[in-house]
């Protein structure tokens, strides 16, 4: 349990430390049930994108474009998938995935660059591509 917390917390300083403040952009969610879907895309500016999904089939689809960036999802529950796409600029991105099936794709494309995730209990499965500029991933599977 304190393993879990920790690598949890590492994730959250790390997209925490990035962040906008709210002002700049946003759109935050959370989800408690059954089907939960959440879709997003933003084009420019502030940015920011979060969530918290914690029902059974879970699916988080994200896409930012330009400018601030940040992202983060965090799932708890049973099927999860969590699909995040980055272009330009600040960058970040993260995610958190407890108890189920997994599967996380986070690409990012250039400048800042920052991608975290931890992923607990059954199937994981990660894909991180990262391409110009800063870069950092950092990624902890415990399938």
């Amino acid at each position: 349990m304190t393993r879990k917390f920790a690598l949890t917390t590492a994730v959250a300083a790390v997209i925490g430390l990035t962040a906008l403040p709210a002002f700049a952009g946003g759109i935050t969610v959370e989800q408690y049930g059954w089907g939960n879907d959440i879709g997003g895309i933003q084009y420019g500016w502030g940015n920011q994108i979060g969530g918290y999904q914690d029902g059974h089939r879970n699916v988080f689809i994200t896409e930012q474009y330009g400018n601030g960036n940040v992202s983060a999802t965090g799932q708890k529950g049973h099927r999860h998938h969590s699909d995040t796409l980055q272009t330009g600029n600040g960058n970040a991105a993260g995610v958190g995935q407890f108890g189920g099936h997994h599967n996380a794709i986070l690409t990012q494309d250039g400048n800042g660059n920052i991608v975290a995730g931890v992923q607990v209990g059954h199937g994981c499965d990660a894909d991180v591509v990262q391409t110009g500029n800063g870069n950092v991933a950092a990624f902890v599977q415990a399938c």
